[in-house]
């Protein structure tokens, strides 16, 4: 381990039928090593610490070796049903969680219910919530290489220059101090300064609202199947958020996820909703940030997380999804886990890892103390991005002063229509 380690403290600092055949190469029928094909998307930093655990598990044992092969996660998705139909795909890869109900569905990923039952697995421990992400209609096909919950990362300086001096933890005292926050100084309507940005359409892989509807009670589907957009709860929190920006002008409107992270880096918002990538924009602009938990709504405090699963494929036969479970739960050890979420900058996959592992990242310590608001987003949704599409047009028109319950009602019958698709 001593590698990855010294990586990991450097980072710190700083439709389709496939046979379940294996590839000829992938091992010695005389007892050589099975090798696997491991595809990724994880290209910086994080690529360089994944790298170390590889090599660290190649290293410490003569039954399996594994190559990794990085590309981009679009390069991914664009080609990896073609590979696997020639029998040229990996036998391992990862991918946006998002993605996984997709390749599910056609038959891309081998089944883990007997992994994820073995003791040796190393999964007992696992966020239960990130498993969820991996489940379609009830079976598993992946586990989690990252799952972090949304957050709020807010400008310290504009904080103390409105004299707020706690972070806010239910909805009306986020929109307080919101409203403390806010500078026009012209008077003209037109904020200077927001006290937060609430984007109304595509926003962190779309998980700002399902946050919010979380927080009152409300869902976007219900078991993979079944569309609850609209509900009492849902148009309650749509009122509410439209209300406060329309009449407090908290938040400017017309913001997708982009636009949110570019005024909060040019010091014009002083809150936004976002992921880890947060605190490497703050820093790029010597914001001095502070990052919390999404603050409670009426029923709880829950976040809607972002994740990336990692699966086995069906090309690989059974020596080599055997050996790839192998890996599955070396990575899942507690040192290796520690050692993976310190240098990925995201939470520990592990609920048992002591807070005092992580500290040495701030980061990943205060995504920590919070990932226990951590809720899946879509689990087991094939067609999630049409269902977030519906959705973005409710948020977006709701904001904009269209009528609610109408909204609520189309979404409804348009998601539905998109779940009995799947």
């Amino acid at each position: 381990m001593k590698k990855l380690l010294a990586a990991t403290a450097l980072l710190a600092v700083a439709g389709l039928g496939l046979a379940a055949c294996s590839s000829s190469d992938s091992g010695d029928t005389a007892g050589g090593p099975v090798t696997l094909t491991f595809w990724h998307g994880y290209t910086e930093a994080d690529g360089d610490v994944l790298q170390g655990i590889v090599d660290d598990f190649n290293a410490s044992q003569s039954e399996v070796t594994i190559e990794p092969e990085v590309k981009t996660w679009a390069v991914i998705d664009d080609t990896l049903l073609t590979a696997l139909s020639a029998d040229e795909g990996p036998d391992i890869v990862a991918m946006p969680a998002e993605r996984l109900p997709v390749y599910a569905s056609k038959g891309a990923f081998r089944d883990l219910t007997d992994f994820y039952a073995s003791d040796d697995s190393n999964t007992a421990e696992l966020n239960p919530q990130a498993v969820d992400m991996e489940t379609v209609d009830g079976t598993v096909y992946g586990v989690p290489t990252g799952f972090v919950p949304l957050a709020v990362y807010y400008n310290k300086a504009l904080f103390a220059a409105a004299g707020v001096t706690e972070f806010p933890t239910t909805w009306d005292e986020w929109v307080a101090a919101a409203e403390k926050l806010t500078v026009d100084e012209n008077g003209d309507g037109t904020p200077e300064q927001y006290g937060m940005v609430l984007p109304d359409h595509a926003t962190v892989a779309n998980g700002v609202w399902p946050s919010l509807f979380y927080g009152n009670g409300g869902d976007i589907v219900e078991d993979g199947t079944t569309a609850v957009i609209d509900s009492p709860e849902n148009a309650e929190t749509l009122e509410y958020w439209s209300d406060a920006v329309a009449t407090k002008k908290i938040s400017p409107t017309g913001v997708d996820g982009v636009g949110a992270d570019e005024l909060f880096s040019s010091g014009k918002v002083a809150m936004t909703i976002g992921g880890p990538w947060m605190s490497s924009i703050a820093a790029e602009n010597s914001i001095d940030y502070g990052i919390a938990a999404i603050p409670a709504g009426p029923a709880e405090q829950a976040a809607s997380a972002i994740g990336v699963s990692m699966g086995i494929t069906a090309q690989a036969g059974d020596a080599e999804a055997a050996a790839a479970e192998t890996f599955f739960s070396y990575f899942f050890e507690p040192e290796v886990a520690t050692a993976w979420s310190l240098g990925s900058g995201w939470p520990p996959l592990r609920t048992d890892i002591p807070a005092a592992d992580v500290e040495s990242n701030p980061t990943v310590a205060a995504l920590t103390e919070i990932s226990g608001t951590s809720r899946a987003l879509l689990p087991g949704v094939v067609n999630s991005s049409d269902v977030l599409t519906e959705m973005d047009v409710v948020t977006q028109k709701a904001l904009a002063g269209d009528d609610i319950a109408s909204l609520l009602k189309d979404a409804q019958t348009a998601i539905q229509t998109t779940l009995d698709d799947q």
